[in-house]
């Protein structure tokens, strides 16, 4: 299980150092790898990696578990106890779309931040 505090912790020395160490922890290779590319040339992922760090620092621990410790990143429905009167199908089909946006941001197609956004979207047709 990875820990937001670390991963906060790499983030910063990201700043310094190596940017993108925090990636890898997150098991976000690619993403990791472009920081690394990225800091020959430019200052980009030393401020992205600063600015990450903060992020962390500043999401709950379930919040930091739903988007980084679940399978593909994606919340475990099975996980938590349902609610009074909701669709089990809808709740999957819900799931569904979360994994394969996540597939979408792994591959970088989309943004951590368009991802978040769209997926509280999608939660929200649950209740």
């Amino acid at each position: 299980m990875k820990s937001r505090k670390l991963a906060a912790g790499l983030a910063l020395l990201g700043v310094i150092t190596l940017p993108g160490i925090h990636r890898f922890y997150l098991g976000q290779s690619r993403w990791g790898l472009a920081y690394l590319l990225l800091a020959w040339k430019t200052p980009l992922s030393r401020i992205a990696s600063g600015i990450e760090a903060i992020w962390y620092l500043f999401l709950d621990d379930d919040e930091f578990d739903r988007t980084f410790n679940d399978a593909n990143g994606a919340i475990a429905f099975t996980e938590t106890k349902a609610k009074p009167g909701l669709d089990p199908a809808k709740v999957e089909q819900v799931a569904s779309a979360v994994r394969e946006m996540e597939n979408l941001r792994q591959e970088g197609l989309i943004t951590e931040t368009e991802f978040e956004q769209k997926r509280r979207k999608l939660l929200d047709q649950i209740d």
